[in-house]
């Protein structure tokens, strides 16, 4: 395969997308699809596969055309701290509550970058938290405890 198709942007993120697209539909297969009017619980997922598949085909087909390179390297401090910060945050969920799983994620996620400010990820953590309590517990009514043993 050419070095250039394979530092293409465009390629990898059309490949991506079939994989997902066609992982979903391969999962959903033994569901019922119903009609459009009755929708069973594969429909949703098969179309949306199906819709994933058909867009990865064609940003792959204009990746091959012409596309822009990867630019950069990877952080390996992002590669480590992201996941850790989603492992945390499920983790604290059941053991600490909604607001402690919030600000290790969103402090956590703040610190893989390069451009990491501690007293604006301090601020925008409590504030992005606040946020998130009063739209998915307060206004949507979402059963998270706020703060495990405060109840």
């Amino acid at each position: 395969m050419n070095p250039s198709i394979l530092n293409n942007r465009d390629v990898w993120a059309g490949l991506m997308l079939i994989a997902i697209g066609a992982a979903a539909v391969l999962i959903a297969r033994n569901y019922a699809f119903g009609t459009a009017l009755r929708m069973g619980p594969g429909f949703f997922p098969i179309v949306l596969g199906a819709l994933l598949v058909l867009f990865g085909v064609y940003m792959l087909a204009s990746g091959l055309r012409q596309g822009e390179q990867i630019a950069g390297s990877w952080s390996l401090r992002a590669l480590i701290v992201l996941p850790l910060s989603l492992v945390l945050f499920g983790v604290l969920m059941e053991r600490a509550g909604f607001v402690p799983a919030m600000l290790v994620l969103i402090f956590g996620s703040a610190t893989a970058s390069t451009e990491f400010r501690l007293v604006e990820v301090l601020l925008f953590s409590i504030g992005l938290t606040a946020l998130s309590v009063v739209v998915f517990v307060w206004a949507l009514g979402l059963p998270y405890p706020l703060f495990i043993g405060f109840d």
